[in-house]
């Protein structure tokens, strides 16, 4: 059985669904730069949380959204909106942004091996549903007016500070979030912002007769209630998103909608580089792409992310990273041996037991365990196959078609060097070279690894 720690509890808990279709809600980039690799940890581990379902059986219906308006550069109600500091970065409009970083995040999702959602939400295609859910809200009198917007009263949903845990008494005006002299509480926060005359604003939508366009935290609360419906099963993000962005969701969905948002919460801890935060003041924020300048891929970086915990303190250095690829490298040649038919050669390594891993990970998504077991175990073709299902780390992928290939070459190979064709015998090794292949040769005759 599936169990998984529950931020609301503060427990680890058995997983259990409402219906026959596990539903999912993960938050999603705001697409107003590229990801770095600290953005798309997040990912890599609800996708093994999509797997690990999958594999107990589970049916599932995932929604992702896309953040393309109203993310304020102050996470709050303050400050210029992400989407257009991008588009003043670049000289090009805040939709021209938006789907560039829109195709850069699929790419980068696809480059990692992940589990596609069952409906990528974009935010401006459910506006209507934003302005419907405030004015819900208002009708039940959560909300109130002030010159720059319609804004939640956190005092009137007594359950508010339950979530995050929060001191209300304790916060001070503008410690938490965005304060101005018209809140009525340090703690309420914008549901729709207004656009003042002048203000420069590209996306803007009429409601109550005036220019403006929906906060932040509201896109997920509507995006929720019309493609899943309340309550779902595990909402999912990072550990910084529960004091602000998950805490005004929870208040939105009851105010709007009357149920609870969520019955099982996940959240994963961010990860340092050399000891520091992630900063593109420092320089540490790389990307995909910055990693492939420096010979890793994303499976690489993939490989890193699930060697620990989700919610562990993780710290990034290129020394862990090339660890990684090293022993993804291993795993993989030792597909290749069970290609060819090489026994693994430790009479102390015990044989491959799929459901002892699956324990593993279905122990609060224990990936670190389970990756030590593949290290220590005896396993068969059918058993890598698994753990690719499992994992999506491409150990198997195209290795039969290259199997056939290189033992065809190899026989060539063999067939020159037993003619003293020297020279091409050397050139198939350097054709093999080019497709990531070398040549052992051994006691027992050639053998092929990955390089």
């Amino acid at each position: 059985m599936l169990k998984i720690y529950n931020t609301a509890t503060r427990k680890i808990e058995n997983f259990k669904p409402l219906g026959e279709v596990v539903k999912i809600y993960t938050c999603g980039p705001t697409v107003y730069n590229y990801a770095h690799i600290g953005n798309l940890t997040a990912y890599i581990y609800w996708d093994l949380l999509v797997r690990t379902l999958k594999l107990n059986h589970y049916k599932v219906k995932r929604v992702l959204n896309l953040t393309d308006v109203g993310h304020l550069v102050s996470d709050a109600d303050e400050g210029e909106d992400k989407l257009e500091k991008g588009a003043e970065r670049e000289g090009r409009t805040v939709w021209e942004v938006a789907e560039t970083y829109i195709k850069k995040f699929k790419e980068d999702y696809k480059a990692l091996e992940l589990t596609e959602p069952e409906v990528w939400a974009r935010a401006t295609d459910y506006i209507e549903e934003d302005e419907k859910a405030v004015n819900l809200m208002t009708n039940n009198g959560f909300t109130y007016e002030t010159s720059d917007g319609i804004y939640f009263d956190t005092a009137k949903f007594e359950h508010y500070a339950d979530f995050a845990r929060l001191d209300l008494g304790g916060l001070q005006a503008g410690a938490r979030v965005g304060f101005s002299n018209e809140k009525r509480n340090v703690s309420d926060f914008a549901v729709w912002k207004f656009i003042h005359e002048g203000e420069k604003h590209a996306m803007r939508w009429d409601y109550l007769g005036r220019p403006g366009y929906p906060g932040w935290h509201l896109e997920c609360s509507t995006i929720i209630h019309k493609e899943l419906g309340e309550p779902i099963d595990i909402h999912t993000g990072g550990i910084d998103h529960i004091p602000i962005h998950h805490t005004n969701e929870i208040a939105e969905t009851y105010a709007a909608y009357g149920h609870d948002l969520s019955r099982y919460w996940m959240h994963c801890n961010f990860i340092m580089i050399d000891g520091e935060k992630v900063s593109k003041s420092l320089g540490n924020v790389y990307t995909l792409a910055d990693l492939s300048k420096r010979g890793f891929s994303a499976i690489d970086y993939k490989m890193w992310v699930l060697s620990g915990h989700y919610q562990g303190t993780r710290n990034f250095t290129f020394e862990s990273l090339e660890a990684a690829k090293t022993r993804r490298l291993g795993w993989r040649n030792r597909i290749a041996e069970c290609y060819q038919g090489i026994e693994a050669s430790s009479e102390t390594i015990k044989d491959f037991d799929f459901s002892e891993m699956m324990e593993a990970v279905n122990n609060n998504l224990n990936s670190a365990e389970a990756f030590a077991m593949i290290d220590n175990t005896r396993l068969k073709l059918d058993d890598w196959k698994k753990i690719d299902e499992l994992f999506g780390l491409k150990l198997v992928a195209d290795a039969p078609n290259l199997n056939d290939e290189v033992n065809e070459k190899m026989l060539a190979r063999e067939k020159a060097r037993a003619e003293k064709d020297f020279e091409t015998a050397d050139k198939i090794r350097d054709e093999l070279i080019q497709k990531g292949v070398t040549i052992n040769d051994t006691p027992n005759g050639p053998v092929w690894q990955y390089i």
